[in-house]
């Protein structure tokens, strides 16, 4: 049996990480937006808070606009008030303008 030497377990150049390599992948097929649109409603409880979530009924991405669909009219009335806060906080979450439009319904 041949010894190995320290270069046969060091890193090649063509070698690039796990992360690296699911980007490239994701930016090759296209596939970000919609990792990022899972993302958003996987996380709506932690973006918006405990309150907004337990009177939050569905949550779902359809042509660039958030569909909320809420269980309180005094909750749906405040946040669309302020829906383009919710769109700037979720865009910056994210990291890219995901969202053109949010709608509560």
């Amino acid at each position: 049996m041949k010894p190995r030497n320290k270069s046969e377990f060091s890193r090649q150049a063509d070698v690039v990480s796990l992360k690296d390599g699911i980007q490239a992948l994701l930016k090759a097929y296209r596939l970000q937006g919609k990792m990022n649109e899972v993302y958003v409603v996987s996380s709506w409880e932690r973006i918006m808070g405990r309150a907004v979530a337990l009177k939050t009924q569905e949550v779902y991405f359809r042509n660039g606009k958030l569909f909320v669909r809420l269980t309180s009219a005094p909750l749906k009335h405040e946040l669309f008030m302020a829906k383009s806060k919710v769109a700037d906080i979720i865009n910056a979450e994210v990291g890219e303008v995901l969202i053109q439009e949010v709608v509560f319904l």
